[in-house]
């Protein structure tokens, strides 16, 4: 399974980005996939992903800004970011979980200009 995650940029305070995520080598079910994000000094944590029946979860402080969105027949995913916020710099990783495995991308770098 490969991760390969674009998209990323530079942008100001109150732009919109989005990210894509191109999934390869998956022939069935995911359990789970979506995107986290790491800032620099901080733990990687969890920004929006599906559940293996399809529904969203979201961090409380990307609520109502993003939106995780999927096109399964080409094996991709999307973040849509909107109303960026300088908190929102990071790299922004896609993860999958499959067939009892943890898969991640290469990681793509988004930074919010105030």
């Amino acid at each position: 399974v490969q991760l390969q995650a674009s998209g990323g940029g530079l942008v100001q305070a109150g732009g919109s980005l989005r990210l894509s995520c191109a999934a390869s080598g998956i022939t069935g079910s995911i359990n789970a996939i979506g995107w986290y994000r790491q800032a620099p000094g901080k733990q990687r944590e969890l920004v929006a992903t599906f559940t293996s029946g399809g529904s969203t979860n979201y961090a409380d402080s990307v609520r109502g800004r993003f939106t995780i969105s999927r096109d399964i027949a080409k094996n991709r995913l999307y973040l849509q970011m909107n109303s960026l916020k300088p908190e929102d710099t990071a790299v922004y990783y896609c993860n999958a979980r499959y067939m009892g495995f943890t898969y991640w991308g290469q990681g793509t770098q988004v930074t919010v200009s105030s």
